[in-house]
């Protein structure tokens, strides 16, 4: 299982910009490669990213061979109330990993 890692601020003041940042491990093969026996390396890539502010979509990305692997994200949006930021990330292969964290807006 890939390992993510997301910076969400816990705390902002209601209208405040908040940057989000991710991080997740993953070899992100392209497909184009040919290994050391010869033979193409099997494409395996993330390719959605979707963030959500409390069930409502306010992030996605469709990632491509060409992504570097353990692909970074860094976006921002606006702090309106208290609740969940969940991520997902879906690839090749059946890849699926999912995280959240928790924001407070007072």
């Amino acid at each position: 299982m890939a390992r993510a890692l997301i910076n969400v601020p816990p705390t902002a003041k209601p209208g405040a910009i908040i940057e989000i940042k991710t991080l997740i491990s993953h070899p992100m093969e392209s497909g184009y490669r040919v290994g050391l026996n010869g033979q193409i390396i099997p494409r395996d890539i993330i390719t959605t990213f979707v963030c959500t502010y409390n069930g409502e979509e306010i992030f996605r990305a469709e990632l491509s061979p060409a992504i570097a692997a353990n692909p970074f994200l860094s976006f921002f949006t606006r702090a309106t109330v208290s609740g969940t930021i969940a991520f997902r990330w879906t690839g090749d292969n059946g890849f699926s990993v999912s995280e959240s964290a928790e924001i407070v807006v007072e």
